[in-house]
C-alpha cells in the first residue's frame, strides 16, 4: 500500500471516528430538535437565477395530449388507426345494430389524399316494409377516449364529410352509454346534389343534460349506402379558444411556466423512425393530418395536438417553446451521418415555419392557420437520451452548424450530459435526466455543487421519483424533489433550467408513473408534486440569497432564499423555502469533499415525528419587513405516503396563513414531511440600514 496510502487510510480512520463522537453528541441533543437559518439578503450578495429557469415538459404519453389536453372528443376520427390497408379495424367505433341490418367496413374512398381510408355503412333495412330497421335506427357510435363527457348547457361542435347518392336522414347525437338518455342531436339530410359527393358538414349541439360517459351516435332508419369521414366532435368552450381542454390548460397556466419542452421524449424518436414524431405531417387543417401510431407508447393519434398547436399553447401560457426534433435516431435504427441532411433540411423547415415571415414558404403556412405573427422559437433540442448511440455525434454536429448558420440567435441543447465529463462538440446547454429514488433524489441537493463554473448549462429536462416509494405521486416523492430543485437554485449559475416529467396521465393509461396531473373524462388533480412546483414558480427569473442551515436535529432539513417581484401587485417579497423530511443519508454520494460532521449534522435521520424549530434570520436586508402582507405557505399531511385521488383531490395541497411574526428574526415550527414556504413583503418606502 506504501507510506501515502497508510497516512490517508489512518486519516480516513480518524475522521470516521470524531464523526461518530459527532454523532453521538448529537442524538444527545435530538430532542431539542432546533435548527437555524441565516440568510444575507444584501442586494450585494444576491444573483439573478435565468429567467426560464422552471417549466414543463410535454410528451405524448400517458394519453396526456389525444383523450387529454387536446379537448377532441372522437377517438380515430380518421378511420387511419387500423392501418392504410383495408377492409381494417376502426376500434374505438362500433355497430348499432345486428348484421341482418347493417354491414360496417372500411374502404379508401376518402376525399383526403394523405389519408384515404374512410368509413362505408351499408344499411340493409328500411324505415318500412318486411325489413324494418329497429327503433332508435342502426348506425355506428364512437365512445371517444373512455367515455366522452358532455354538460348540460355546453355546446360541441360536430364536423363530418359525408357522402351518399340515397334519400335519407341521418340523426347525428350525443347519449348516454347506456343510450337512455338523449343529451343533444342534430339531422343531416343526404341523398341531394351536395352530399352525392364529399360534403363537409357542420353542426352545433348544445346538450340538455350532463353525463360523463357518454358516446357519438351516427343513425338512420332508411336503406342505403353512406360514406363517413374525419368525423369530430369539439366542446366550444376550450381554453383560450385554441383546442385545449380548458380544465388542464388553466393547470398550466397556474404553474407560471417560463418554457414548454415538446414533444416527447420518446415520442420524438419511436421505436422505429416510421413511427417516429414528424412535424409537417401535424400541421395544416386537421382534416388532411394523416395521424400516426406511437409505437413507444403503443397508441395511435389523430395529431390534432401537432407542432403548431404546441407552439400555440407554449404562448398562450407564457412559456418559451423548446422544440425537440428528432435527428435521425430512434431506439432500433438510426441514419448515418453522411445521409442526414434531408432530416436537417427537415428541421430548418420547421423552424421556418414557427419563425419565417408570413409571406415564406413555410411561414405563410401558419399564416394560414391563424397566426401570421411568428412564434418566439429560440431554444431546440437535438434528439433525446441520444448521447450514446453511435451516430448521435456525427448527426448532431451537421445538425448544429447548419441551424446556427441560418438562426445564430438559436440556442442548441445536446443530449450529452458535461457534468460527467467534458463535452467535445459544441452545445448551449447539455440535457441531464434524473429518474431514481426519494432518498437519492433529496441526496442531489448537492449535485451540481462542485461542477466547473463556466461552459454550457445544465438542462435538466426530466425529472421525478419513481419506484415503490414513490406510489402514484406521494407527498415523500415531492419533499425529494424540492430538495432537488433548491440544489438547483443553489447552483443557477451552472444550471439554466428544469422539468419534471411526464406532466399528465390519463387515469385509464397509466404507463408511466408517477405523474404531476391526473385525469379522466372529467375530473383531474394535482399530485402532491404538481403542488410542490408552486413553490417554485416565482424563482424563474428571482434574486438567489446565500444562506446557512445549522441543524442539532436529525432531521434531513434543505433551505433556500429568493427576492422576487410579484407580476399581480408589483411588490417585492422575500420567500425563503425549508424542507424537513427523513430521508436515511448517512453518505452523500454528491458531496465528494471528504466526510465531514457538518455533513453528517445535516443528514443523519429522524426517524421520529417531532416537530422542528428553526430561527430564521436575515442579515443585510436594506428595506423594513411589512407583517401585514407577509404569509407562510405549508405542504404537508399525516403520512408522508400520502397521495392525492379523484375521491379527495386536495388531500396534499399548500395551505397559507398569515405570518403574524414576520421580521428579520422569526421562531417558525417546522412539521416533520413538509415544505414550508415563507413570504415576506419587502416595504420599499421604509429603507433600513444594511449594516
Amino acid at each position: 500500500m506504501g507510506v501515502k496510502g497508510e497516512f490517508f487510510e489512518i486519516v480516513s480512520l480518524f475522521l470516521t471516528l470524531l464523526c461518530f463522537s459527532c454523532l453521538t453528541y448529537a442524538m444527545e441533543f435530538e430532542a431539542n430538535q432546533t435548527a437555524s437559518l441565516v440568510v444575507d439578503a444584501s442586494a450585494e450578495s444576491g444573483r439573478k437565477m435565468p429567467d426560464n429557469m422552471f417549466g414543463i415538459f410535454f410528451e405524448e404519453i400517458n394519453h396526456a395530449g389525444a383523450g387529454g389536453l387536446w379537448a377532441e372528443l372522437v377517438s380515430n376520427r380518421g378511420f387511419e388507426a387500423g392501418g392504410p390497408v383495408t377492409p381494417s379495424n376502426i376500434d374505438p367505433w362500433s355497430t348499432i345494430g345486428n348484421e341482418s341490418s347493417i354491414f360496417l367496413s372500411t374502404d379508401r374512398s376518402s376525399c383526403f389524399s394523405r389519408n384515404k381510408v374512410a368509413l362505408r355503412m351499408e344499411v340493409l333495412c328500411d324505415d318500412g316494409g318486411p325489413y324494418s330497421c329497429p327503433a332508435g335506427g342502426v348506425g355506428v357510435y364512437n365512445p371517444g377516449y373512455w367515455g366522452m363527457h358532455v354538460e348540460e348547457g355546453k355546446k360541441y361542435k360536430v364536423v363530418m364529410y359525408i357522402m351518399s347518392k340515397d334519400n335519407a336522414i341521418i340523426l347525428v347525437s350525443l347519449k348516454s352509454s347506456d343510450r337512455l338518455t338523449y343529451l343533444a342531436g342534430d339531422t343531416i339530410r343526404v341523398g341531394t346534389s351536395k352530399t352525392s359527393y364529399w360534403t363537409k358538414v357542420e353542426l352545433i349541439l348544445e346538450s340538455k343534460g350532463t353525463n360523463a360517459n357518454s358516446r357519438l351516435e351516427i343513425t338512420t332508419t332508411k336503406k342505403g349506402v353512406y360514406w363517413f369521414d374525419q368525423v369530430s366532435v369539439m366542446p366550444m368552450d376550450t381554453y383560450k379558444g385554441h383546442g385545449f381542454r380548458k380544465d388542464l390548460g388553466s393547470m398550466l397556466e397556474n404553474l407560471k411556466p417560463r418554457f414548454l419542452r415538446f414533444p416527447g421524449g420518446s415520442f420524438v424518436e419511436g421505436e422505429w423512425l416510421r413511427n417516429a414524431f414528424r412535424w409537417r405531417e401535424t400541421v395544416g387543417p386537421w382534416e388532411e393530418r394523416p395521424g400516426h401510431f406511437g409505437d413507444v407508447w403503443k397508441y395511435w393519434t389523430d395529431d390534432g395536438l401537432g407542432y403548431f398547436e404546441f407552439l400555440q399553447l407554449a404562448e398562450d401560457i407564457g412559456a418559451s417553446p423548446i422544440w425537440v426534433i428528432n435527428n435521425g435516431i430512434s431506439h432500433h435504427d438510426q441514419v448515418d451521418s453522411s445521409d442526414i441532411l434531408p432530416f436537417v433540411k427537415d428541421t430548418l423547415d420547421g423552424i421556418e415555419f414557427a419563425r419565417g415571415h408570413s409571406y415564406s414558404n413555410w411561414g405563410s403556412v401558419r399564416t394560414s392557420m391563424g397566426h401570421p405573427e411568428p412564434f418566439q422559437l429560440n431554444l431546440i433540442a437535438i434528439g433525446n437520451q441520444d448521447c450514446f448511440k453511435q451516430n448521435y455525434r456525427g448527426n448532431y454536429l451537421k445538425f448544429y452548424s447548419l441551424v446556427k448558420a441560418a438562426y445564430p440567435d438559436i440556442k442548441i441543447i445536446t443530449n450529452c450530459d458535461a457534468s460527467s465529463q467534458e463535452l467535445d462538440h459544441p452545445a448551449d446547454l447539455y440535457d441531464i435526466h434524473v429518474y431514481t429514488s426519494a432518498s437519492d433524489m433529496f441526496s442531489r441537493v448537492y449535485q451540481f455543487d462542485r461542477l466547473k463554473r463556466t461552459g454550457p448549462k445544465a438542462f435538466v429536462s426530466e425529472y421525478a421519483v419513481t419506484g415503490r416509494d414513490a406510489g402514484r405521486g406521494n407527498l415523500l416523492a415531492a419533499l425529494a424533489e424540492a430538495g432537488f430543485l433548491i440544489g438547483l437554485e443553489k447552483n443557477s449559475d451552472v444550471v439554466g433550467m428544469a422539468s419534471f416529467a411526464p406532466l399528465f396521465v390519463n387515469d385509464n393509461d397509466r404507463s408511466f408513473n408517477p405523474d404531476a396531473i391526473v385525469f379522466n373524462s372529467w375530473q383531474q388533480y394535482g399530485t402532491p408534486t404538481y403542488w410542490m412546483q408552486h413553490f417554485f414558480k416565482e424563482s424563474s427569473g428571482a434574486v438567489f440569497h446565500p444562506s446557512i442551515l445549522q441543524s442539532s436535529t436529525a432531521s434531513s432539513l434543505a433551505a433556500s432564499a429568493i427576492t422576487w417581484q410579484s407580476s399581480e401587485d408589483r411588490k417585492t417579497y422575500l420567500r425563503v423555502k425549508v424542507i424537513a423530511s427523513s430521508f436515511s443519508l448517512l453518505f452523500n454520494p454528491w458531496n465528494a469533499h471528504g466526510i465531514t460532521c457538518e455533513v453528517l449534522f445535516m443528514q443523519i435521520v429522524n426517524f421520529g415525528n417531532d416537530v422542528t424549530n428553526i430561527k430564521i434570520v436575515l442579515t443585510g436586508l436594506q428595506y423594513a419587513v411589512d407583517s401585514f402582507g407577509s404569509k407562510k405557505t405549508l405542504l404537508t399531511s399525516q403520512n408522508s405516503m400520502d397521495e392525492n385521488s379523484f375521491n379527495e383531490p386536495t388531500k396534499v395541497v399548500p395551505v397559507s396563513s398569515m405570518l403574524l411574526n414576520a421580521g428579520t428574526s422569526m421562531d417558525i415550527k417546522l412539521y416533520p414531511h413538509s415544505l414550508t414556504s415563507i413570504d415576506l413583503l419587502l416595504d420599499s418606502t421604509s429603507y433600513r440600514s444594511a449594516m
